[in-house]
């Protein structure tokens, strides 16, 4: 089953200055999980989703987002609404978090004293639906013919755990004796939020996973060594919640993973390695149909070679456009990166390059603003819609007719 679209975007866009201005409030570090929004950032926040809608049916520009208008950070609004969890807006840099996690040394060069965070206090419940509001508001932009082409975006299920000091992800309050516990029950919450977003008519959804990548940093895997953390049974841990979540899920709902390491302000990444430490676990061991993965710049996500272990069936959408950088790609040289992938799958998978390329898809390598006030350096709407027009005009040209 080859990939929804030839032509992909990871799901954040850029907001205007009127967006920004409206949560302007709600846009410090301490109030990135308020869930107190006054009615003008709700209907700012309506305004700029219905305007860049239309201008993405316009384009003819797939699958059709809300840009993540309505969250401040690509992964807010989500676990604070489920039952059990607290937030923590001002937990320590670094006391609070592993030992050299890059994010959050990241974050310390920068300044920062402080992180927020969301802790599990008390039992983990699926109270009401994180995101239905979400994409309802999405929903409700599009005629229903069009709701199959939409997309929305949710944070992987070890975002708040992956980088908490070990053992604090979860308090004694709470109940949980083991990691496991914590997360066998937040899986079911993501089972359960699939499933309401599918009653309600969604049929694609990214979760959002950029600490995969992670496990591909040097600085990661030693800062886990000196908290005496294991690596691999962490993953392991991870890849089997990931896949608690998927398992039973409908038939006809696409659910994609997307790996990155990371675009904050200023073209921001956190970490660089090449997917060769993950690639098998990734690959053959999680449920996923299809993987979103960065692939602007070698040096940070190195080559192609990891492909070679994806199993037939399964999808690559090629990040090869970046958010980071304004130059706008060159075509030829594009199409040739996606050859490259494509003669990787062909060789291990013992097929020609043409049929190689049916299982891969192009984007960009990430949201073209993570975070609000996120976003490349020089990059400007203008210069976003012309990236996200040449991922199209390519794909068309890789894939003629090949929807």
């Amino acid at each position: 089953m080859p990939p929804p679209f030839r032509a992909d975007h990871v799901g954040s866009l850029l907001r205007h200055q009127a967006l920004l201005d409206a949560r302007s409030s709600l846009s410090s570090p301490s109030n990135m999980y308020s869930l107190d929004v006054p009615d003008a950032v709700k209907e700012a926040e309506a305004q700029a989703i219905h305007d860049v809608v239309k201008m993405q049916l316009e384009k003819g520009i797939r699958p059709i987002t809300d840009g993540e208008y309505a969250r401040h950070i690509y992964y807010g609004g989500f676990f604070e609404k489920l039952g059990g969890f607290e937030a923590k807006p001002n937990l320590p840099i670094p006391d609070a978090f592993r030992t050299d996690f890059p994010t959050t040394t990241g974050l310390a060069r920068m300044g920062a004293k402080t992180r927020a965070a969301v802790v599990c206090t008390g039992k983990i419940e699926y109270k009401e639906s994180p995101y239905l509001t979400e994409w309802l508001a999405l929903r409700d932009t599009l005629p229903e013919n069009l709701w199959k082409e939409a997309k929305i975006t949710i944070p992987a299920p070890n975002y708040q755990h992956i980088q908490l000091k070990p053992g604090s992800a979860w308090t004694a309050e709470s109940g949980y004796t083991s990691d496991q516990e914590y997360f066998d029950d937040l899986a079911e919450c993501y089972a359960s939020e699939l499933q309401t977003l599918y009653d309600h008519g969604l049929r694609n959804i990214q979760i959002d996973d950029p600490h995969l990548t992670y496990f591909c940093s040097l600085q990661f895997v030693a800062g886990c060594a000196q908290d005496g953390t294991d690596t691999n049974a962490l993953l392991d841990l991870y890849i089997r919640t990931h896949n608690r979540l998927l398992c039973d899920i409908p038939e006809d709902l696409h659910v994609g993973v997307h790996l990155c390491r990371g675009n904050m302000a200023g073209s921001t990444h956190w970490v660089s390695g090449s997917y060769e430490k993950i690639a098998y676990k990734l690959f053959r061991e999680t449920e996923y149909r299809t993987y979103l993965m960065e692939f602007d710049d070698r040096e940070r996500s190195g080559g192609f070679e990891p492909l070679r272990l994806l199993p037939q069936r399964k999808n690559v959408v090629l990040g090869l456009i970046s958010t980071k950088k304004a130059e706008l790609e060159c075509r030829e040289t594009v199409i040739a990166a996606i050859r490259e992938a494509a003669a990787v799958i062909a060789e291990a998978q013992k097929v020609s390059v043409e049929e190689a390329l049916d299982c891969l898809a192009l984007s960009p390598q990430c949201g073209f603003s993570s975070s609000s006030l996120a976003g490349g350096v020089g990059m400007t709407m203008e210069r976003m819609w012309e990236k996200l027009e040449l991922v199209k005009s390519i794909a068309e040209e890789v894939w003629p007719g090949r929807e």
